[in-house]
């Protein structure tokens, strides 16, 4: 008999909300090779917590406090010394379990305070390989002890490591647009966000900006980052990152236009 696999001093941290359709992927990727296993649930109504007790996770429930506040209540939750940040959409892939393992054995293991590797998007019908949405270098193998989620409140949360970040070669699997129309519904509330989160650092409106952007963003995904090597998906993206662009500084305009009508005086 081959000996049992040793597990890694590493926690894996998920929060999630209504999941239940991606947990088993994402769970069934780590589970047997990590020590623990934290997943963080807000609100949720589905099966998720059954799924992640099966699995062999330690479950909390805790409100939600935007993305940045809650990865760090579950970080906090850990016990490990190393962290890997997962969302319920992700898969650790065989490649980057390999470098994991790898980098976790290292000698001088202690001397980093984190680990990048690339994110990778099924979308349509194929793995996207360039444009903007690869290689989407993600910071999320971490030390507890050496870094904490910061950013911004309401979107773009990212980790901040106090000490040199290592680069791993294998990808981080993300199922983040099941449909097309999936990834329509998100422009909406990801232009809200960027609406408030403008707000929030004093930012206005600029013409040239909604005009300028959307046109570079296009330009930038799919010649300069090779999106059309992905075919129709990667043509895609690069408009839809164009739209996007300008549907954020739209409602922007908007938000700051926005007044009560005036009553109109007909002479009576």
């Amino acid at each position: 008999m081959p000996p049992p696999t040793q597990l890694l001093p590493l926690a894996v941290a998920i929060i999630a909300k209504n999941e239940a359709h991606n947990l088993p992927r994402c769970l069934a990727s780590v589970r047997g090779w990590v020590t623990e296993i934290v997943v963080v649930l807000n609100d949720t109504t589905d099966a998720s917590e059954a799924i992640a007790r099966e699995a062999g996770a330690t479950v909390y429930h805790r409100p939600w406090q935007g993305y940045r506040d809650t990865k760090n209540a579950a970080t906090d939750l850990t016990r490990e010394p190393w962290v890997l940040s997962l969302d319920a959409d992700e898969e650790v892939s065989p490649a980057l379990r390999a470098d994991l393992t790898a980098f976790l054995a290292r000698p001088d293991v202690d001397a980093f305070a984190g680990a990048r590797f690339p994110r990778k998007v099924w979308f349509i019908d194929r793995w996207i390989t360039h444009g903007d949405w690869y290689p989407d270098y993600s910071l999320r193998l971490f030390h507890r002890d050496r870094s904490r989620w910061g950013g911004d409140a309401f979107v773009h949360e990212k980790v901040e490591a106090k000490g040199p970040v290592a680069t791993l070669r294998g990808d981080l699997h993300h199922y983040s647009f099941p449909t097309l129309a999936s990834h329509v519904a998100k422009i909406t509330p990801f232009a809200d966000l960027f609406v408030r989160q403008q707000q929030a650092r004093g930012r206005r409106f600029s013409l040239p900006a909604a005009v300028l952007r959307p046109g570079w963003r296009f330009f930038r995904a799919y010649f300069l980052k090779l999106g059309f090597l992905d075919g129709f998906p990667g043509f895609y993206i690069a408009w839809a990152t164009a739209f996007g662009a300008f549907v954020r500084y739209s409602r922007l305009f908007e938000a700051e236009a926005q007044r009560e009508p005036r009553s109109e005086n007909h002479g009576r």
